[in-house]
């Protein structure tokens, strides 16, 4: 069985995604608007990355920045949207709604289910915002086709978050903590020998992909460099 780590990038046109396959990327993560931690794309992108590269992406799904579904009306937009990316060929996605108190906005969850329709997704961030991880994990658990959790381990970044990661890759295989650990945000070359020894074997990178920063394209010399950390 290969040990291969799983190497995520977040792309935001197609010059990332070829620049991030070719740096070695195993999948990307389509947003817009970094400036609000990432929204979701237009079909129109959606359509243009999916022409220009063959490796898996996940769409995001996030009409406004936080943690937050908004209004009925802001959901039903959202469902639009998934909608329509479905029917632009888009069949992985990244999403996750708390609601006032930190909990798991399970009605917008189980909303966007029934759009995607099986197709394979990961809870983002908002799991580092919330008021009882665990829990969360827990009334998650047996939600059609989430494999993957993509956290920090704290809302402050890996660096905060590291005992936190140790812990959960621990408990990998428990009911709750059967999917992935995509570990993101704040994430440093310097986490990954502890991380890889405690078997996360998935990584997500963003604004370390982009030497020039966010007004600047994805590197493919930079997610090289990551390539060759997580192989080593």
């Amino acid at each position: 069985m290969s040990n291969r780590a799983l190497l995520e990038v977040i792309a935001l046109d197609a010059e990332d995604a070829v620049a991030a396959r070719t740096g070695g990327a195993d999948r990307l993560e389509l947003v817009t608007d970094m400036a609000a931690d990432g929204l979701t794309p237009s079909r129109e992108t959606y359509a243009r990355i999916r022409a220009a590269v063959d490796i898996p992406l996940r769409v995001m799904l996030r009409l406004a920045d936080g943690f937050l579904a908004g209004t009925p009306a802001d959901a039903d937009a959202l469902v639009q949207v998934a909608q329509g990316l479905r029917a632009e060929g888009a069949d992985e996605f990244v999403l996750g709604f708390l609601d006032e108190t930190g909990d798991p906005d399970l009605v917008t969850v189980e909303r966007l289910m029934a759009a995607l329709d099986g197709c394979r997704w990961t809870f983002h961030r908002a799991i580092d915002h919330a008021a009882d991880r665990d829990s969360l994990r827990k009334q998650l658990a047996d939600l059609p086709g989430l494999d993957t959790y993509l956290t920090a381990g704290s809302p402050t970044g890996v660096d905060d978050g590291l005992p936190t990661l140790l812990a959960e890759a621990a408990r990998g295989g428990e009911p709750g903590y059967e999917p992935r650990l995509l570990v993101g945000g704040g994430l440093r070359l310097d986490h990954v020998p502890a991380l890889r020894t405690a078997g996360v074997d998935a990584f997500h990178i963003g604004g370390a992909a982009r030497p020039g920063g966010w007004d600047g394209p994805v590197a493919a010399h930079a997610v090289r460099q990551w390539r060759a950390a997580l192989d080593a």
